[in-house]
């Protein structure tokens, strides 16, 4: 049943239209100091300055001819040119793989937001300063100088080193150290995501950005030095105990993030690992049960200075892949007989080169034009795909946003429903686009509902906007194809007078009951009307009780929780939801959802549609400021639809297990309706085979999709790392960060199958494991009282810890099950920089805070004890900031925070600090502005006064602690490890 409306004018003036919303810059990055590494112990570095040698291109030739920037210029880059290749520097290629095009440096240009033209080539060339992941308001400081281990109760083992295979990167030596260049020894240890500091130390810099990838040939600077004083040490009878003087915990260490340009190996932006070095064979990766997982973000952001993957269009016949297993073009490919065949380096297959690809080769094996094609001197490049790569072998279609807004009695009294109209009306002006020069050529739709649906057509003909009622929800279809989907600007006027009219029209609504299935049906059947992928934006308030497909109950029960039947509070309560999904996915419609409930709403079956499609969950309670932001990121950031992405590896592995917001309908295709920048998918591998240490293992991502232009490309990101047959290497070149990262969404997706509380055992074990089998197979022999950690895993325990006591694996009481539900699906796609704080929030003591060094203070660790009752501390964990307070701040320092000098004239309830003229101020500003900006989601303010009633909530971010739900301080776990430990070896 249809029923169709005009639209009455409003009856007052339109408002005139808010300031449109302008995106805050990213910060800039100031330059670092560097410094060389020392040979493998991770012990002490020197600093000295970087050096490295070029050559340039001949004059004729012009780097990348074939190669479009991905978006427009604004100025030009300066490239490198590669060195040449000595025979001292490389060893003789193996016929398989060919060294990742290891000599080619492109450094950034200047700053751009949309990438810039290609470079032009220059006679000489100096390497540029290597910026750190500060934002230039605040440089980081010298890196603290590194010392010898003090922790008498921590052997330093010294294994002998293997020599890596200078064709694969190398791994970091710690969790957050740069791979080392190609060839070259490990490169010092840097602490960015490493935890919690020492109280005479650093901070624990929470990442801004990856470890630099593998880049080349041996470079002399490996990059800062950091301090490595040995593993985090429990006070304990059966544990050695710390030097007088000497703070038990975990390190200090300082990020300093350089700038990553991609050269044969993608930017660890775009792949992390949990090991750089991987195992030789199955058994030996049993023998560790060290994870070996990539986490991969296939369209993540990049700083102003670097540029994006190249876009190269090789015309009708499409990419060059190989005949057998279908990889792309890219470094590895071995090119023989005078450059007329090629040997792939994942299967060794032999592949014709096709003629108009042909070109000859240099008398050390490599094709001419090697440094000016992306695809073989470059980590990570985008192809312009040809029709064959499209659905019906047809172009697609430029996207749609559909915008479905809740106007049940909820939602229009707690201010959403306004709030939304109001902010679309500027939003919309800031579309996606590829160009910011052009106008985007995203189309707009316009839904709202409660029992029933409105369709609203918004022709640009019109003179007020038509509302169309579907009242038959068991069956949904759309009721009007021309004027649903518009553009922006030709419409805007109409668009403009419905925004108005919306929370007028609804303002006296009585309805409480609302549907939620048909919505996305209603959404999704407009894509398929218009043959297009999209993104359906709903704004949703209440559980869907209506009598309607995908309808509800409340079954929120807390007598499950700690049960083996608590697994079933995670998984969705009716199988609908899954089968709407799936045909999301096939159309391409991806489901964003914003929440805005008062009560139980079970987000853990809402959230099926968008964790299936690649989209998001926001929920908010308190959301005005949190949701705007939020609503703007979201809205504006860059996202590609209909994709679908696959992980090829050389012989010897493959990929077995995926973890994220997607859809299988095979062992392999990852498919996604939509993939923004924020996403990342995981990806575990298996042996299969064994392993060679002279050729290394292969892996490269493949992502198709259609861009916010409506073009069809595909991404590609390759890696290389490094394979051992000692497990010293093993353990030697892990990432930690990376391995919780990956600990996390295994064990979050467990708890849909299994009891929590065997998720956290299996847990705890597995750490055990991999810490003991490094103490029998890699440390020297020492007695069984010491607790010994590898180097680059000395804070496993302490993020294990925070892990384990999350709300998802031992929520407190008042923890409700929907937000358990949707903490669950958050991790799920976070990258791990985003896990790391989540899991380890960062603490600055404010009261410290230089305002003329403009460095930001050294970051506590996140212990009660740490706390002064005389200082005032942010903090951070990547979803919410708190400002705690003590009772004894000094006066002045609270004058300069809040404008008043006493303590109890403070207001709890304010979300945002006083804009005051006083240098401290607008400091502390600055730092708010620029954590904000480093995070996916916006994060509320909460004023924290101590001993309120708010510091109950702000204590369980110091998960240092015991928790108040049982959760143990990092002390006692450290001494029950150590037990476990101590088990495995008896």
């Amino acid at each position: 049943i249809c029923s169709f409306f005009f639209l009455a004018p409003p009856s007052v003036s339109q408002a005139a239209m808010s300031a449109p919303y302008t995106p805050a810059a990213p910060p800039t990055f100031p330059p670092a100091s560097t410094a060389p590494s020392q040979p493998p112990p991770t012990e002490a570095v020197a600093q000295a300055p970087l050096q490295s040698y070029y050559r340039t291109l001949p004059p004729a030739q012009q780097p990348f001819p074939n190669a479009v920037p991905l978006f427009s210029s604004t100025g030009p880059t300066q490239p490198q040119a590669p060195p040449p290749v000595s025979p001292q520097s490389f060893p003789q290629a193996p016929p398989v793989s060919q060294p990742p095009f290891s000599t080619a440096q492109v450094p950034p240009g200047p700053t751009q937001l949309y990438g810039g033209p290609l470079p032009s080539t220059q006679s000489s060339f100096s390497r540029p300063p290597l910026p750190t992941s500060q934002p230039s308001a605040f440089p980081a400081g010298p890196p603290p100088t590194s010392t010898p281990s003090q922790l008498p109760g921590v052997m330093q083992p010294q294994p002998p080193v293997s020599q890596p295979s200078p064709y694969h990167s190398g791994p970091p030596p710690t969790s957050t150290g740069f791979p080392p260049q190609v060839g070259a020894p490990p490169r010092p240890r840097l602490a960015g995501m490493q935890g919690p500091p020492m109280a005479s130390q650093g901070p624990p810099m929470t990442s801004q950005g990856p470890p630099m990838a593998s880049q080349g040939p041996p470079m002399t600077s490996q990059g800062p030095p950091m301090a490595s004083q040995g593993p985090p040490m429990a006070q304990a009878n059966h544990i050695h105990p710390t030097q007088p003087g000497m703070p038990p915990g975990p390190i200090n260490c300082m990020l300093f993030f350089i700038v990553c340009k991609t050269v044969g190996n993608a930017s660890p932006r775009y792949i992390r690992c949990t090991a750089y070095n991987m195992p030789c064979n199955s058994d030996m990766a049993k023998q560790s049960q060290v994870p070996l997982a990539a986490v991969i973000k296939p369209l993540a952001p990049l700083p102003l200075d670097e540029t994006p993957p190249y876009l190269l269009d090789h015309g009708e016949s499409g990419p060059i892949r190989c005949n057998r297993c279908k990889a792309y073009m890219c470094p590895y490919m071995q090119f023989i007989e005078g450059g007329r065949r090629f040997q792939c380096g994942f299967c060794s297959c032999v592949t014709e080169v096709p003629p108009h690809y042909f070109q000859h080769l240099d008398h050390t094996g490599k094709r001419v034009d090697c440094y000016d094609r992306p695809e073989l001197s470059m980590g990570s490049y985008e192809f312009t795909a040809t029709v064959d790569y499209c659905k019906n072998n047809k172009f697609p279609q430029p996207p749609a946003f559909i915008f479905l807004i809740d106007v049940s009695y909820n939602a229009v009294k707690n201010g959403m429903v306004g709030i939304v109209c109001q902010e679309l009306k500027t939003l919309l002006d800031y579309l996606p686009r590829e160009n910011p020069d052009v106008e985007s050529n995203i189309r707009v739709g316009f839904i709202t509902y409660n029992k029933v649906l409105h369709f609203y057509n918004v022709k640009a003909s019109l003179a007020q906007p038509q509302m169309m009622v579907v009242s038959d929800v068991a069956d949904m279809f759309v009721p009007l194809l021309d004027g649903f989907l518009v553009s922006v600007s030709e419409s805007r006027v109409v668009i403009e007078s419905l925004l108005d009219q919306i929370p007028e029209m609804f303002a006296d609504t009585r309805e409480t009951e609302t549907v939620f299935g048909p919505v996305i049906q209603a959404g999704l059947e407009a894509l398929k009307a218009a043959d297009c992928a999209g993104k359906l934006f709903v704004f949703h308030s209440s559980l869907p009780i209506a009598e309607a497909p995908g309808k509800l109950k409340n079954r929120e029960d807390k007598k499950l929780v700690g049960t083996d039947k608590e697994k079933s509070l995670f998984q969705p309560q009716v199988s609908f939801y899954n089968t709407l999904a799936k045909e999301c996915v096939a159309q391409g419609c991806c489901v964003d959802l914003f929440l805005f409930p008062n009560q139980y709403v079970d987000v853990a079956t809402l959230g099926v549609v968008p964790t299936s499609t690649g989209g998001s969950i926001y929920k908010y309670t308190y959301f005005q400021e949190r949701f705007l932001n939020d609503l703007r990121r979201d809205v504006q950031k860059q996202v590609g639809f209909d994709a679908v992405m696959r992980v090829r590896t050389s012989t010897g592995i493959r990929a077995t297990d995926f973890f994220g917001s997607f859809y299988m309908s095979n062992t392999t295709d990852v498919e996604l309706a939509g993939l923004d920048c924020d996403k990342t998918v995981t990806v575990e591998f298996r042996h299969d085979d064994k392993l060679s240490e002279e050729t290394g293992a292969l892996m490269q991502c493949a992502v198709l999709y259609t861009s916010c232009s409506g073009q069809r490309r595909l991404r590609i990101h390759n890696m290389a790392v490094n394979c051992c047959s000692q497990l010293a290497d093993l353990y030697r070149n892990c990432e930690t960060d990376t391995i919780i990262n990956f600990f996390a969404k295994y064990a979050y997706r467990s708890v849909l199958s299994s009891p929590t509380k065997n998720v956290r055992d299996s847990l705890m074990n597995q750490c055990a494991q991999i810490l003991a089998c490094y103490r029998k197979n890699c440390a020297s022999p020492s007695s069984a009282g010491q607790l010994i950690l590898p180097e680059c895993m000395k804070l496993l325990p302490v993020y294990l810890n925070c892990m384990l006591k999350s709300d998802v694996l031992q929520p407190g009481a008042d923890v409700s099950l929907d937000n358990r539900a949707y903490l669950r699906q958050l991790v799920s796609t976070m990258d791990v920089a985003e896990s790391h704080v989540f899991f380890y929030p960062r603490l600055l003591p404010l009261q410290k805070l230089d305002v003329e060094s403009m460095t930001l203070p050294v970051a506590v660790r996140d212990s009660e004890e740490r706390l002064s009752r005389g200082g005032v501390y942010l903090l951070e964990n990547g979803l919410n900031i708190f400002l705690w307070v003590g009772v004894n701040a000094q006066q002045e320092l609270l004058q300069n925070i809040f404008g008043t000098p006493a303590f109890s004239q403070i207001d709890p309830s304010m979300t945002s600090l006083p804009a005051l003229d006083n240098p401290f101020s607008k400091r502390l500003m600055e730092i708010i502005k620029s954590v904000r900006a480093q995070r996916s989601r916006y994060m509320k303010l909460m004023v924290v006064k101590q001993e309120d009633k708010l510091e109950l909530i702000f204590k369980h971010f110091l998960v240092e602690d015991k928790s108040n739900n049982g959760g143990a301080s990092y002390v006692d776990f450290l001494c029950h490890m150590h037990k476990e430990i101590r088990q495995l070896l008896s």
